[in-house]
Formats: structure tokens, C-alpha cells, sequence
């Protein structure tokens, strides 16, 4: 099986979570287009299952929770009206749980930004936690009914609810509208208003923006699929926490400062997981084939 050798997978998932589109790296690393994308497939399955088992039973305190849009094909007011009917097309949300102190992000899903994902967003953060902890979230209504079905009484909930001013004159369309303050709402248990805020989420999100062109707005970078907008996704996370070293961590990973690790993971070991996986799939593909022939 023909296989990029290690160092330009490393450099090609590197370029990836540092900002390149899918078609500056085919460029630079001299590499087909659909070789790239492939690796970003597989990357992102493996990856994915690798957050999966390894972030459990998280011991933390303070939890905030957000979501960023992007979109996938076309923006959700032209897709009815693209020639391809792709299927995911249209305003896509990524919601994520991140750790406020150690900068862990625990849990993360991509959907809709309705009732229905914040249901599955908060019962798989539920999932992964091993103890009561205080959430902080942004007004979004759907958060009060989804935190009272996955949690219940079991966590201190608050929710911090800004408040806009008029969007900057002659820039409508593309500044957002001016934050003039904000009110702090107690919803659930006893929560420390001292730790009531969404400053660290939201600056992880200024991060996703920056780490993958994907996401950066007024271009054509945009993800065409679905699925490789979860792929991408799915890398960027695990190259967030078990890689990137956090500065105000003294150079820990988000990873090695919750007790996840005590070692800080590279490139080449994500590379690993998409070998292993590879592996475990033709395994699985041979005892399948012997158990039909017998």
C-alpha cells in the first residue's frame, strides 16, 4: 500500500491546525489534492475516537460552554438554491465545553444551533465529567431545558446575558452590534458569581478561527462537505488539548493539565493513531472475510 512518507504527514496535519487550506498545502507540500483529503478523513475518524476514550471522567470546576457558526456549501438563505444539494449544507454550529482551568476542551459536537443539539451537546459533556461543576453558558433558551434533562439538580448553572447595543453605523452587515454590558442569571443550584463567564470559551473560539481557514469568514475556504468539516474538527481538538502547549499552563497541554497524561503528545503521535486504526480496520476486514469463507 502506498503511503506518504512520516514527515510529510506530520507537515501536512501541522499545516492544517496552523491555518492552510486544503489547496495552500497540496501546493506547498507538492502532494494531490485527494491525497490531502484523505488524510484529513482519516486523521479526523481517528482522532475522533481517540477523544472519545480518552476524555473521561474529567475532574473539573468550572465549565463554560458556547457555540461558533460557520457553514458548510453554502451559507442556510442561498442553500435551497445551490445547484448541488449537499447534504449538510447550509449554517453550521460547533458547540463546545471547555474547562476554565486547565483550558480542556471536555466535550464538542457540530449540528444545528437548536434544542435538539444542545440536548446532545450537554448530555455527552455529562458523560465525560466526574464530578458536580459550575456551567456558565451564554441567553441561548435552548441551554435552561437541555441542562435540566441532562444534569438536573446536579450541577450549579448560570447563564451570562449580554447585552447589545446598535450595530456600528455603516457597518451592518458584517460588524456585530456593540456589547454595552452584561447581567449575571442564576438558573440552577449555587454557582460563585466570582466565576460567571464565558472569557475563556470564547476566546478558544477566536482560536478555532485562527487555527483552521475553514472557519475564517469572507473567503472561499469554507468546507464543501459535511463530514470533512467534522474531520477537521475532530484534529484540531486533539491537536488542542494533547499538543498545543498552552501558555498560561507553563507549557503544559490542556491534556497534561487536567490528569488526562503526563506526557505531551506531537504530530507523529496523531499520525500513530491513524496507522493504528488503519491496522485495527483491516483486521477486522480479514477475520470478517475468514468468517464468511468458514
Amino acid at each position: 500500500m502506498n503511503r506518504l512518507p512520516l514527515e510529510k504527514r506530520v507537515r501536512i496535519l501541522s499545516m492544517m491546525v496552523e491555518g492552510s487550506s486544503l489547496r495552500s498545502i497540496s501546493r506547498v507540500c507538492d502532494v494531490s489534492i485527494n491525497t490531502i483529503s484523505k488524510l484529513l478523513v482519516d486523521a479526523g475518524a481517528a482522532c475522533a475516537a481517540f477523544h472519545d476514550v480518552k476524555v473521561r471522567n474529567v475532574k473539573a470546576e468550572r465549565v463554560q460552554a458556547d457555540e461558533i457558526w460557520s457553514f458548510c456549501y453554502a451559507k442556510r438563505v442561498t442553500a435551497p438554491n445551490t445547484k448541488k444539494q449537499v447534504e449538510g449544507r447550509g449554517d453550521v454550529w460547533t458547540w463546545t465545553a471547555l474547562d476554565a482551568d486547565n483550558k480542556l476542551i471536555i466535550s464538542w459536537i457540530t449540528g444545528y444551533r437548536d434544542s435538539v443539539a444542545a440536548w446532545a451537546f450537554l448530555d455527552d459533556l455529562r458523560s465525560r465529567l466526574a464530578n458536580r461543576v459550575q456551567l456558565t453558558s451564554d441567553a441561548f433558551p435552548a441551554y435552561v431545558q437541555a441542562v435540566g434533562s441532562t444534569f438536573g439538580d446536579e450541577i450549579d448553572y448560570a447563564q451570562l446575558v449580554k447585552l447589545y447595543g446598535p450595530a456600528p453605523e455603516g457597518e451592518r452587515r458584517y460588524s456585530p452590534p456593540v456589547c454595552i454590558g452584561a447581567r449575571k442569571r442564576t438558573l440552577t443550584g449555587n454557582p460563585d458569581p466570582k466565576h460567571i463567564s464565558t472569557s475563556f470559551v470564547e476566546r478558544q473560539n477566536l482560536t478555532m478561527r485562527m487555527s483552521m481557514r475553514r472557519f475564517t469568514r469572507l473567503t472561499n475556504a469554507f468546507s464543501k462537505k459535511f463530514e470533512n468539516h467534522c474531520h477537521a474538527l475532530a484534529i484540531y481538538f486533539v491537536w488542542y488539548n494533547w499538543v498545543r502547549q498552552h501558555k498560561s499552563l507553563k507549557g503544559l497541554s490542556p491534556a497534561m493539565a487536567a490528569g488526562l497524561t503526563d506526557t505531551l503528545m506531537g504530530m507523529e503521535d496523531i499520525v500513530a493513531l491513524v496507522d493504528a486504526r488503519e491496522q485495527k480496520l483491516l483486521h477486522e476486514k480479514r477475520l470478517g472475510m475468514l468468517t464468511y469463507s468458514n
